[in-house]
């Protein structure tokens, strides 16, 4: 954990030193930053940030502004803070890149382990192949094999697959796999992972079973 570098953003100092004091227990560097110009100011100055945790409503920029701008340059993971519980605050959040959503006030101990959760799934993102209950993910070859066989995907398909996978566990909202798989900037609906999900049980036969419907909601990957 010593060289895990975590950005904290919050106007209010009481805030800052709780999240620093609860996850330098835990090993991390912690670097702070009270408002949205000193939080990109820190971000492009200090080298090997792993991960932001931003609150929105700040003074000169709130977080929405800020999780842009970075996202303009870093796919840096960022938890969102914010003491709003609105539905349509979450999607923008998801819709402009965030890639978890905390609402005040929360368990520091849920926050740590959030923390430790997003930052394994991210290293994960890096390794070339990916291997789960007889699924392998060549992500280098850009090849799959079921059980020892080998599974022809289309490109969305992988991506989709690959998704599921590292989210494992994990209860996914369409509009955040749209996101995420299709890109911010895609003009769809979510017709089209219903069609995507479909194709790829069937491919994936048994293994299909493992991408679960959570009706009315989303996708969960439960191997």
């Amino acid at each position: 954990m010593d060289s895990i570098k975590i950005l904290v953003v919050d106007d209010e100092s009481r805030m800052r030193k709780l999240i620093s004091d609860f996850l330098g227990r835990e090993g991390y560097i912690i670097v702070e930053a009270a408002d949205g110009e000193e939080a990109l100011e820190v971000f492009f100055r200090e080298k090997g940030i792993s991960l932001v945790i931003l609150d929105v409503m700040m003074p000169k920029l709130d977080g929405w502004e800020v999780l842009k701008e970075i996202r303009q340059y870093s796919e840096t993971p960022v938890i969102m803070l914010t003491a709003k519980g609105d539905e349509r605050d979450e999607l923008m959040g998801f819709n402009l890149g965030v890639d978890e959503y905390i609402s005040k006030p929360f368990s520091p101990k849920i926050l740590v382990a959030r923390v430790e959760a997003l930052l394994r799934r991210f290293i994960q993102k890096e390794d070339e192949e990916l291997e789960l209950d007889g699924i392998i993910i060549n992500r280098t070859a850009h090849e799959v094999k079921v059980n020892g066989e080998k599974v022809d995907l289309s490109v969305k398909e992988f991506e989709l697959l690959s998704y599921f996978v590292l989210n494992k566990g994990i209860a996914l909202s369409r509009e955040k796999i749209l996101n995420s798989v299709w890109n911010y900037d895609y003009y769809g609906d979510a017709r089209t992972i219903d069609t995507h999900v479909k194709k790829l049980r069937n491919k994936l036969g048994e293994k299909g079973n493992c991408i679960k419907t959570i009706w009315g909601y989303g996708y969960k990957f439960e191997p």
